[in-house]
């Protein structure tokens, strides 16, 4: 059963419900939580997004969601018909609490729902003729970041689908990075990049209130109990 903070990401509700318990439940809070949670939501983004395709390696995993975490991306997307998108708690540390996973069943479906929301296809590959970090234009629009598999890369789906081939030059006598060290070095540079030359890079305030919510009820012991008392004794509103 998932729980409330995790059925809000589908949920519909109005803007009014969000505000009515973001209000009431920041009493819950310190001053200084409060002010952390508002200072990180300001700095996420959607404008980037990361696509997984059957990461093997559970250390991986985990590292590519605290990348994520660490540099404001929200929202990673996962294909799993081979290898199912399993962090390890010991390395995420509770890193998942604070980024959003879609997981997916084949590529061909990962592809088409980010597609369906205007996303450009970025492969990561050392293997083609490619853009790499510093010449990506991150002003043509939103984009997601495709990392394959440990040993194989990208699939040739991905490949056939890409708008776009990235790459980090290598200066040494190795091809190529571990995917986990690739995706740190992609996602930084990205998203900085990101937030100095595009403009509108943060999420909408409807978009900022709704996942503040949801981080502030996270960050509450027994936050479903509390509202569900609130509830019945009308100080919180229930929408029918």
């Amino acid at each position: 059963m998932t729980n409330i903070a995790s059925r809000l990401r589908t949920e519909e509700h109005s803007d009014a419900w969000f505000r009515e318990r973001l209000d009431y439940m920041t009493q819950f809070l310190t001053d200084e939580r409060q002010q952390i949670l508002r200072r990180t939501v300001a700095q996420r983004t959607h404008y980037v997004r990361i696509l997984t395709e059957n990461m093997f390696h559970p250390q991986n995993a985990s590292a590519i969601m605290r990348h994520c975490e660490a540099f404001g991306v929200q929202q990673i997307h996962t294909v799993e018909d081979r290898c199912r998108f399993d962090p390890s708690v010991n390395i995420v540390r509770g890193t998942q609490k604070w980024v959003d996973v879609e997981h997916h069943a084949t590529t061909a479906d990962a592809l088409a729902a980010l597609r369906s929301e205007g996303y450009r296809i970025v492969a990561t590959t050392p293997h083609r003729c490619s853009s790499t970090p510093e010449t990506f234009d991150v002003t043509k629009g939103k984009f997601a970041l495709v990392f394959g598999t440990e040993h194989a890369g990208i699939s040739d789906e991905v490949i056939a689908a890409a708008d776009d081939f990235l790459m980090i030059p290598m200066c040494g006598m190795v091809e190529s990075l571990n995917v986990s060290a690739s995706a740190a070095i992609l996602i930084y540079m990205l998203a900085e990049r990101v937030r100095q030359s595009v403009e509108g890079w943060q999420l909408s305030d409807e978009e900022q209130l709704r996942l503040l919510t949801r981080w502030t009820l996270s960050s509450i012991r027994d936050y479903e109990g509390i509202l569900r008392r609130a509830e019945q004794c009308g100080k919180l509103t229930v929408e029918r």
